[in-house]
């Protein structure tokens, strides 16, 4: 029988305007979809569908790919993940700045950041000494996204060292390599390192080269929170480069970004750098399309300058939200013994340049991440708002790309630069994770006042060919696959 000959589909998105993910222009086609796969794309005015999806004046476009999250356990205790959803995520890459779920020792500590994601009292069901593990979980009790799982380098360093302000001693290198020979064998696409917080700080060039071994072995991927994103991100963006060039390895630069006021406009440096290495290796990065950061409330006082939002503390949940500054002042006490008293605690961090944010978001080979913490009592926007914001603040508003730009860097670019086969496009024979929106309201309504707000204009999203979201609520499937690395 051959397909005009079909006169039915499980799913048949109608009247809608194409963006398939390659950056080619838009074009008005119909989608049909029969179990999880996409299995026409034409006029499918003469053919009849189980389901028919009016998409009439909308934008059909792949399912979003999230190339940067911290759901690593949220997808276990919260697998609606209406933060994602609701934006048109249908993936997301989880294990990012060094800290993942796995593989994490039952006996190790949760030092900060890794306790955002991975704290004991919270998260003891979402915590596993071995990779495998954490992922025969997620099968069997799926997510409603697809996960892409990276290990964790401090998570491996605090599973197998005694002592964190130091370098790895050969023994625990050994340790290290075969957790993630284990994780990587069980599905893990690579490792992220996050050198920039405290339990990773100590590690030399040489450790995390050492450790990474496996990489090279089996075909994965480094993706790095760097040492440095201020004063020194030039340094550290070489030091990125030569740990992939003596790997051999892929690597992903992380919410690339430049902060602090002297560093402003230092992406007219950086990215030029990043672009000359793309010619002789392999470089890739993300962003998130925010001026602020997000992540542990820092007690080194040089890291509590500017602006800084508390987002969650233990010790003093009843401030959250406030300012930093405020509260030290409230106390009589510096900045720094404010934070020290906060703890445990994560703070959002206003310390970026919009230009710079911008020319980063506008470069060609630029991903789209949230860099959301999912765990924070009041996180920051980007958890709900980064994908439609791209879409209506950036490319609609600013005109700072095209749509079919937008669209590619969100989810081609991404499924290419992390080697997911089948996804990231819309064609014949790939997996059914779409989504369709109107370009027209498209936007993010999260707020740092008022964070967890689905955005606008999302109207349906599909994941492995199940309708997920639609009308404006989820609809309780969740048809999300772990996304294992593909064999060298």
């Amino acid at each position: 029988m051959t397909l005009r000959e079909r006169q039915n589909f499980d799913i048949l998105i109608r009247g809608g305007t194409l963006i398939d993910g390659t950056k080619r222009p838009r074009c008005d086609l119909d989608v049909g979809i029969a179990g999880d796969k996409v299995v026409f794309i034409g006029d499918a005015s003469h053919l009849s569908a189980n389901q028919v999806i009016d998409a009439s004046g909308k934008i059909v476009a792949p399912g979003f790919i999230d190339s940067h999250s911290h759901d690593d356990a949220a997808l276990l205790l919260d697998p609606a993940m209406m933060p994602k959803i609701t934006q048109g995520v249908t993936s997301v890459v989880t294990g990012n700045c060094g800290i993942s779920t796995a593989p994490l020792a039952r006996k190790a500590e949760r030092p900060m950041p890794l306790s955002l994601i991975a704290s004991r009292e919270s998260h003891e069901a979402a915590n596993f000494s071995y990779f495998g593990d954490y992922l025969a979980a997620l099968e069997r009790s799926p997510a409603s996204v697809n996960v892409i799982p990276m290990v964790g380098h401090t998570t491996l360093r605090v599973s197998t060292m005694d002592e964190l302000d130091r370098e790895a001693s050969p023994k625990e290198v050994h340790a290290m390599q075969a957790l993630l020979l284990e994780s990587m064998d069980a599905g893990a696409i690579g490792l992220s390192t996050g050198t920039y917080y405290p339990p990773a700080a100590a590690a030399t060039t040489e450790e995390i080269v050492r450790v990474c071994k496996p990489l090279a072995e089996k075909g994965g991927i480094y993706v790095t929170h760097m040492r440095d994103e201020a004063d020194r991100c030039v340094e550290s963006i070489e030091e990125t480069l030569q740990i992939g060039r003596l790997l051999g390895v892929p690597v992903v630069i992380s919410h690339h970004k430049l902060a602090r006021g002297q560093n402003f406009g230092k992406s007219l440096v950086t990215l030029p750098m990043i672009d000359a290495a793309m010619k002789c290796q392999c470089v890739a990065l993300d962003c998130y399309p925010y001026n602020a950061s997000s992540t542990m409330l820092h007690q080194d006082e040089s890291r509590l300058q500017g602006r800084v939002l508390i987002a969650s503390s233990g010790s003093h949940p009843e401030l959250v939200g406030l300012e930093l500054s405020k509260i030290a002042t409230s106390w009589g006490v510096s900045l720094e013994e404010a934070s020290k008293r906060l703890q445990p605690a994560s703070a959002i961090y206003f310390s970026m340049d919009e230009s710079d944010v911008q020319r980063i978001l506008a470069y060609e080979h630029t991903m789209i991440g949230s860099d959301g913490l999912p765990t924070n009592d009041k996180p920051h926007p980007r958890l709900w708002g980064t994908f439609p914001r791209v879409l209506g603040r950036y490319s609609r508003e600013l005109k700072l790309f095209s749509l079919e730009t937008a669209v590619w860097k969100m989810t081609g670019l991404t499924a290419k630069t992390f080697g997911i086969q089948r996804r990231g496009t819309v064609t014949v024979g790939n997996y059914a994770d779409l989504v369709v929106f109107d370009s027209a309201t498209v936007s993010d309504r999260a707020t740092y006042e008022d964070p967890a707000q689905p955005s606008a204009g999302i109207e349906t999203v599909v994941v492995n060919g199940e309708v997920t979201f639609a009308g404006h609520g989820h609809t309780g499937q969740r048809a999300g696959r772990v996304l294992r690395r593909q064999s060298a």
